[in-house]
């Protein structure tokens, strides 16, 4: 069965100032969502789901969803905050979802087979694509993947940005811990991070036995503070919590691309000139669907 590429797009962009998952930055007008499909049609997976907005939901459909007719099979998926585990409610004026844990668990019944999931708004590159396939064509049981980078190829040069960062042992994940307001100034010999650690940009492969993982450990956030209006279920605490509970096992896939997204709206100027300078090399065409 040929993988499914969930994509999390229900994102507000309030860093950014907008909707970045229909900012163009290709050369032909492609979003970095456009990107991700290309490279993940080229890897051998065979449908996308977009999680996304109620409130996104008709525009995400004329506007990106659309431009993949006849290159892959599409759904779309609503994150809605009163999707909860049977027995719960959102507090009184929640209004956003629950963070990215929730977006994967809110796609469960649109998934059956190996799936990867990834953000809308980050490209990953080509190769990342290629070792989620290859490992989702043996995936089984609770046996799952990240493709890990180093923290020196994800940094931004418009402000501080928030990473997973992994313990990695032998191979497979420990743990990850979440460090925030990251500045370029903090890596590198004698700063904070040294620049080669192993962090998580959101892309990992799973089987649906994650699912059932997903619901136990929202049930157990809900519980613990679900009354909070602005608690988030956050997936790479999810997983860790999975790992460290002997609910699963995370092989870390390293990756040697250079990942880039639109946190900022500065970052903007560099991921155009980046992505034209892939497609000048011929790494991508300059018109990647239509």
């Amino acid at each position: 069965m040929a993988p499914t590429l969930l994509v999390l797009a229900a994102g507000m962009g309030s860093r950014y100032g907008g909707l970045k998952q229909t900012d163009p930055v290709g050369p032909s007008g492609e979003t970095m969502l456009d990107y991700a499909v290309f490279d993940a049609v080229r890897a051998g997976f065979g449908r996308v789901v977009f999680v996304v907005r109620r409130e996104f939901e008709g525009a995400f459909r004329s506007s990106v969803a659309s431009r993949y007719a006849g290159r892959i099979t599409s759904a779309l998926v609503v994150q809605a905050p009163e999707d909860l585990p049977e027995g719960h409610t959102p507090p009184a004026g929640r209004r956003k979802p629950w963070g990215t844990g929730h977006a994967v668990w809110c796609a469960r019944s649109a998934i059956t087979g190996p799936f990867a999931v990834v953000n809308a708004d980050d490209f990953y590159g080509a190769s990342s694509f290629a070792h989620l396939a290859a490992f989702l064509a043996r995936a089984h049981g609770t046996g799952y993947a990240l493709v890990g980078f180093s923290l020196a190829n994800t940094l931004s040069e418009s402000g501080t940005v928030s990473r997973g960062v992994c313990r990695v042992e032998g191979g497979r994940l420990v743990s990850i811990a979440e460090e925030r307001a990251i500045a370029p100034s903090d890596v590198g010999p004698g700063q904070r991070f040294s620049g080669a650690e192993t962090v998580s940009m959101n892309l990992w492969g799973f089987t649906p036995s994650v699912f059932e993982g997903l619901g136990a450990g929202l049930r157990a956030f809900l519980e613990a503070g679900g009354r909070d209006p602005e608690a988030e279920f956050y997936l790479p605490v999810a997983l860790s919590d999975l790992v460290a509970a002997g609910r699963a096992a995370v092989d870390v896939l390293a990756s040697d691309d250079r990942w880039f997204g639109i946190t900022y709206p500065g970052d903007r100027a560099r991921a155009v000139a980046a992505l034209g300078d892939l497609v000048r090399r011929g790494v991508y065409p300059r018109r990647l669907f239509g």
